[in-house]
């Protein structure tokens, strides 16, 4: 019989703690719960009012993996959710994770959380603006960071303050406060960004998603600030070989990243981490950081 668990008041049954869901450390799903609860505090308010997609793994990532938008079957009544405007398919409801109680009840499907550049209350208008640096063999992150690097420079150009995280992958994510913006906008600035950067970067950078052209280069991916895309989001596990986070860093870390270890990290090392740094991404969550985005044709100063 499952383990019935009350949290915030909402009875929760819980599967399978002791599978092992990642063989390589041993890890139980178990565990992982026990990771998404002390984290919730850190990652719940990136997560607020914001439509999450799943990347589903329960049987480990070496099992079968799907994504899913819509929300799942047998969600509890209490799991909030919100309409969302689909180009093909028509408006879809996708669950928003506002309380500790419905992050537990995602953990037990053991997932991924992706979320978009906006809020359920916006559509489309996005208030976050991102990269997405991802390494072609045999570049790793450490082609990764001075490709970061030159886009944080040239972001703060245009008055822009870019925070930096681990994929949880094998790369980074450079993200972005901006005053609400439609999302075809972010696009075209950051496609610009991408395109100088490439220009500027010539022997390490590409911005096509061409994989003929994406060995030995890092891919600056503008494409997911479109609004139906997404970003696996700060502080969530990722369906890796081992228990991989999506992980905050300082820019330091960045400019001392020497070798791809330095900036990989399992899930047993983010609260160390924060005790150190606290939350790293919290600007993110301030108005106050916000800056407009600039037309997506204008240069460099």
């Amino acid at each position: 019989m499952s383990p019935i668990t009350v949290v915030e008041g909402r009875r929760l049954s819980l599967t399978n703690l002791d599978k092992v869901l990642y063989p390589g450390t041993g890890t139980t799903k178990g565990e992982v719960l026990h990771y998404c609860t002390t984290t919730a505090d850190a990652l719940l308010p990136h997560l607020h009012d914001r439509p999450v997609s799943f990347l589903r793994y329960p049987d480990g990532p070496d099992g079968q993996r799907f994504f899913t938008k819509n929300v799942p079957p047998g969600a509890p009544s209490w799991v909030k959710s919100c309409e969302v405007p689909h180009s093909r398919s028509g408006p879809a409801r996708q669950v928003l994770l506002q309380d500790l109680a419905s992050l537990v009840w995602a953990a037990n499907l053991v997932v991924e959380l992706h979320t978009p550049q906006w809020t359920c209350g916006a559509p489309g208008m996005a208030d976050r603006l991102v990269f997405d640096l991802d390494p072609g063999a045999p570049a790793t992150v450490v082609e990764c960071c001075a490709a970061a690097r030159w886009l944080r420079d040239r972001l703060a150009a245009d008055g822009l303050f870019a925070y930096v995280k681990t994929s949880g992958s094998k790369g980074l994510h450079l993200v972005v406060p901006v005053e609400p913006t439609p999302a075809d906008r972010t696009t075209a600035y950051a496609r610009t960004l991408a395109v100088e950067a490439g220009a500027a970067l010539g022997d390490l950078v590409t911005h096509k998603m061409t994989r003929a052209l994406r060995p030995g280069k890092v891919f600056v991916d503008f494409s997911q600030n479109a609004a139906a895309k997404t970003t696996a989001t700060v502080y969530t596990l990722r369906a890796r070989a081992t228990p991989t986070v999506s992980t905050p860093v300082t820019w330091d870390e960045v400019a001392g990243c020497t070798e791809p270890g330095q900036l990989t990290f399992l899930f047993d090392e983010i609260a160390g981490r924060r005790e150190r740094y606290g939350d790293l991404h919290a600007p993110l969550l301030s108005p106050a950081r916000a800056r407009p985005v600039p037309r997506g044709d204008r240069r460099p100063v």
